[in-house]
């Protein structure tokens, strides 16, 4: 059926082009001879091929481009008035005596851009007329290719800032009211697509829809290109309206592809400074619309801007940029009451990861983002294994990737709060990562206040959580973990002997509560660690200090390893 489908799709469009070559043949001839009246008539008969409502977008697109190249060659027998003897006022108005709407528009168009450039009418008056005349076609395919034809063939004669065209003090302002209104017109012709048909085929609807998004969007990355639309002009006038646009519409994949454009098409610096109003917008969007997606694009780019020069650091400080992206997210969140827990994590692994480029000084920050991932998960059951779990792990690990450095993390109060979400089986991957970071950076745990929070952190390998026998584990698996925490234990150290023997006084307590079947791994390096110490003691001559004895002395560290010999 669907082979059908297409062989009939390309038997449409075959007889379509051989129609467009029939009646351009006939066109090139009355062109060769000047006669006006004959080629108005067969470009007229080649553009009603246009009225097809038989072909998909892609298709229809051939033969629209087939078409395209056909009116170049008339837009240049038009400029010479001296082969058809009409001026172009006339001319004008001439063609608009064609005979069917669409055929009509094309050759107005065509006629309004020599119209344009022949400078008989301001550019801003002749716009204005093409862009109201083009709603007379409201099929949605053939508006939105009609309307793209008009933005093509206006392009290069915009009243814009350095054109040949400008005129006035509101030149700008004129270019930028027609490419906003041609871009209005056009995503009402998208948005219309999804009623056409009954719901049967809203799938291949759905399809069409994806391969005319280009047409819309251009519409943007023109405005972003005009001579003269500075900061504050987008400020105050094209960010507004598009985005008024984009909510009213209220259909989810023109805010999803529409915001996306926004993101991607304007500079770094407008973002930023106009953030609070572009990030005014995501709580409106329809519930539906992929929002962590966009927000999240949008935090990227604006962490590749401050990571392209320091000099803009203190724009992002100005206007409080971290605080304005997390009371967002935190709206965001709220509005889409059934926004997958997965959704709103990555959410805030794209805030911290902005964090970490933008403001890696304060640990306030990442602390604060850390905090509020736990509200969002605190009070539901353990995450199992999957997306969301991935991204907690995401975002713990991002800390320790920034700073190299697992001390930084321990200070951070939030950090075992988010470990305590996982289920048993992360926890572990995750204390794992720990131990690989602490190892790849050969980085020192040096008090006893920082190896309790990192056993803490590491409880998941250093003792059963879930009440799962060690036989019942893979013994491979089993025997790596435990061989990573032997190696740890080498990494606790202190040069001053009271505060070592309090940092294994504090490793040998958790230790010693991971049953009989992991102490032969982990007891063994915490011996060396303390006959170590006891080895510096002695090489002291003696170990009193005026009247009292150290606290740290072989003799306690002998009762120490004693106790650990129990095992």
């Amino acid at each position: 059926m669907i082979l059908s489908g297409m062989e009939d799709e390309d038997k449409w469009l075959a007889e379509g082009i051989a129609g467009i070559q029939h009646n351009a043949f006939y066109m090139h001839r009355a062109l060769d001879a000047n006669n006006l009246r004959d080629a108005l008539k067969c470009s007229a008969l080649m553009l009603s091929e246009l009225r097809t409502s038989k072909l998909s977008p892609h298709k229809y697109y051939d033969l629209y481009m087939r078409a395209f190249d056909e009116l170049r060659k008339l837009e240049m027998f038009f400029k010479d008035e001296s082969r058809h003897g009409v001026s172009i006022v006339d001319l004008y108005e001439l063609v608009q005596h064609a005979g069917n709407i669409l055929p009509r528009l094309y050759l107005l168009c065509t006629v309004g851009s020599v119209y344009i450039k022949s400078k008989e009418a301001p550019a801003k008056d002749a716009l204005e007329d093409l862009v109201e005349m083009c709603r007379g076609v409201q099929n949605p395919i053939r508006g939105l290719f009609l309307r793209s034809y008009l933005a093509q063939v206006s392009r290069d004669k915009s009243p814009s800032l350095g054109s040949e065209y400008e005129g006035g003090e509101d030149t700008v302002m004129d270019t930028v009211e027609f490419v906003l209104q041609n871009f209005t017109e056009m995503n009402k012709l998208w948005v219309r697509m999804q009623h056409q048909g009954p719901v049967r085929i809203r799938e291949k609807l759905e399809k069409e829809r994806n391969e005319l998004r280009d047409l819309v969007g251009k519409n943007l990355h023109v405005l972003s290109q005009i001579e003269g639309v500075n900061l504050e002009l987008y400020r105050d006038t094209v960010l507004p309206r598009v985005l008024e646009q984009i909510v009213n519409c209220e259909d989810e994949r023109a805010q999803y592809y529409l915001m996306d454009c926004i993101i991607q098409v304007f500079p770094d610096e407008y973002h930023l400074q106009t953030l609070e109003t572009l990030l005014g917008a995501f709580p409106q969007l329809q519930p539906t619309v992929d929002i962590k997606t966009v927000l999240s694009r949008l935090m990227e780019r604006l962490s590749n801007y401050a990571a392209s020069s320091p000099d803009v650091l203190p724009e992002f400080l100005q206007v409080e940029a971290f605080a304005k992206l997390s009371s967002a997210i935190g709206k965001v969140i709220k509005a889409q009451v059934d926004m997958p827990i997965v959704g709103a994590v990555t959410l805030y692994v794209s805030l911290l990861t902005f964090t970490l480029h933008v403001h890696p000084e304060r640990l306030d920050y990442v602390d604060q983002v850390l905090g509020a991932s736990v509200k969002l998960l605190f009070g539901k059951p353990k995450l199992e294994e999957g997306r969301a779990t991935k991204q907690i792990v995401a975002l713990l690990s991002s800390p320790l990737e920034k700073y190299n450095d697992i001390v930084t993390a321990l200070t951070l109060s939030n950090y075992p709060c988010i470990m305590d979400c996982l289920d048993d089986k992360t926890n572990k991957v995750m204390a794992m990562v720990i131990i690989q970071s602490i190892m790849k950076n050969n980085t020192c745990i040096s008090t006893a206040d920082k190896v309790e929070v990192l056993f803490e952190l590491l409880k998941g390998l250093i003792k059963d959580l879930d009440g799962t026998a060690v036989d019942e584990l893979d013994e491979e698996d089993f025997n790596e973990e435990q061989n990573s925490v032997a190696r740890l234990i080498h990494m606790l150290y202190n040069d001053d002997s009271e505060e070592m023997l309090k940092i294994i006084c504090t490793a040998r307590k958790h230790i010693m509560a991971g049953g009989p079947t992991r102490l032969p791994f982990t007891v063994p390096p915490l011996t060396f660690s303390a006959l170590r110490l006891v080895r510096k003691l002695q090489a002291h001559d003696g170990n009193v200090v005026g009247e009292e004895e150290e606290p740290a002395t072989p003799k306690k560290i002998f009762q120490l390893l004693n106790e650990a010999s129990l095992y």
